[in-house]
C-alpha cells in the first residue's frame, strides 16, 4: 500500500477511536474532575508508549535544540487542548464533544497555510465547505441545556489548539511518532502535575476499583491517547496537513452514534446528513487531492 492509503487508514483509525473517548469521558467526568482525569490519562499511556518503545527497541536520537516545537506542541495539544476538551464534554454532551472539536480541519489548513505555507487549492476549499456544512447540521440541533455555551467555548479552544500542535508536528521529521507521543505526554504530564497535587485530596474520593473506572482509564489512557496518538502522528508524516484534519470529522460520526447507542443522546435526520457530508468530503479529498 502506497503511504498516502496506509495514512489515510491511521488518521481514520484513531479518529474513531477519539469518538468513544467522548462518552468514556462522560462516563467518569461525574467522578473525576477534568484536570485529574487529563493526568492519569497520561499516566497510563506513557506506562504503556515506555513499555512499547523498549519492546520495539526504538533508537532514540533526541536533540535539545527540537525542545522548541516539543514544548509548545505538549502545552498546545496536549495539555491545554486535552482539559479544554473533557471540560466541555462535562459542561455538555459526548455528541456536542465530538461534533464541535470537529472544527479542527478547519483551524488546521489555516494554520497549514500561515506556517507550512501549504496552498488552499480549490479541492481543499471544497472539503472544507462540505465539512463545515456537515458539522452545522449535525451540531445545530444540540446547543440546548444548561451550561451549554460554556461547554462549546471550551470545545472550540480545544479544537483551536489541536489544530496547532498537529501543524507544528510537521516540524519534526526526525522523530518517530512514538518518540514524538511519548516526549509530548511527558511535557503535558509535567506542566499539569502542580496543578493535579495542589488538589490531590480529590483523588481519595476516586474509587479506582470500580469496573467503570477501570475500563474507562484503560480506553482513555491506553487506547485513546497512547495509541491513537501514535497512529495519528504517524498518519501526519504520511498526508498533507491539510487533507488529514478531514479525518478528524469521523469523530462526530462515531461519537454521536455511540453517545446514542450507549448513552441514550437523540439522534436526528441532521445527523445523518451531516454525517454523509463529512464522509464525502474526506473522499473528495483522498480522490482529488494532488
Amino acid at each position: 500500500m502506497n503511504n498516502k492509503l496506509v495514512g489515510s487508514i491511521l488518521l481514520s483509525v484513531a479518529a474513531c477511536i477519539w469518538g468513544g473517548t467522548f462518552v468514556a469521558v462522560k462516563v467518569i467526568v461525574g467522578q473525576i474532575h477534568p484536570l485529574q482525569l487529563v493526568w492519569l490519562r497520561y499516566a497510563v499511556a506513557i506506562v504503556f508508549l515506555i513499555g512499547f518503545s523498549i519492546i520495539k527497541r526504538e533508537k532514540w536520537n533526541f536533540h535539545a535544540k527540537d525542545l522548541k516545537w516539543f514544548i509548545p506542541i505538549g502545552l498546545t495539544g496536549y495539555a491545554v487542548s486535552l482539559v479544554a476538551q473533557e471540560t466541555g464534554t462535562w459542561f455538555s454532551s459526548a455528541q456536542t464533544g465530538a461534533v464541535v472539536t470537529s472544527s479542527t480541519p478547519t483551524f488546521m489548513v489555516i494554520f497549514a497555510w500561515l506556517l507550512l505555507k501549504e496552498k488552499l487549492t480549490k479541492v481543499k476549499i471544497m472539503s472544507l465547505i462540505m465539512a463545515t456544512l456537515g458539522v452545522i447540521m449535525i451540531v445545530g440541533i444540540h446547543l440546548s441545556g444548561k451550561h451549554i455555551l460554556t461547554g462549546v467555548f471550551f470545545l472550540i479552544v480545544s479544537a483551536l489548539t489541536w489544530s496547532l500542535m498537529s501543524v507544528m508536528i510537521q516540524k519534526l521529521p526526525n522523530y518517530s511518532a512514538l518518540q514524538i507521543t511519548i516526549i509530548s505526554a511527558s511535557i503535558a504530564l509535567l506542566c499539569l502535575t502542580p496543578f493535579v497535587i495542589n488538589d490531590a485530596a480529590d483523588f481519595t474520593s476516586i474509587n479506582f476499583f470500580n469496573p467503570k473506572i477501570m475500563l474507562c482509564l484503560f480506553y482513555v489512557g491506553a487506547v485513546s491517547t497512547a495509541a491513537a496518538f501514535v497512529m495519528w502522528n504517524k498518519g501526519l508524516t504520511m498526508v498533507s496537513t491539510s487533507v488529514s484534519g478531514l479525518f478528524y470529522l469521523l469523530q462526530p460520526i462515531v461519537g454521536t452514534l455511540l453517545g446514542w447507542l450507549l448513552l441514550g443522546e437523540g439522534i436526528t435526520v441532521g445527523f445523518v446528513i451531516g454525517s454523509i457530508l463529512i464522509l464525502g468530503s474526506v473522499f473528495v479529498s483522498i480522490r482529488f487531492a494532488e
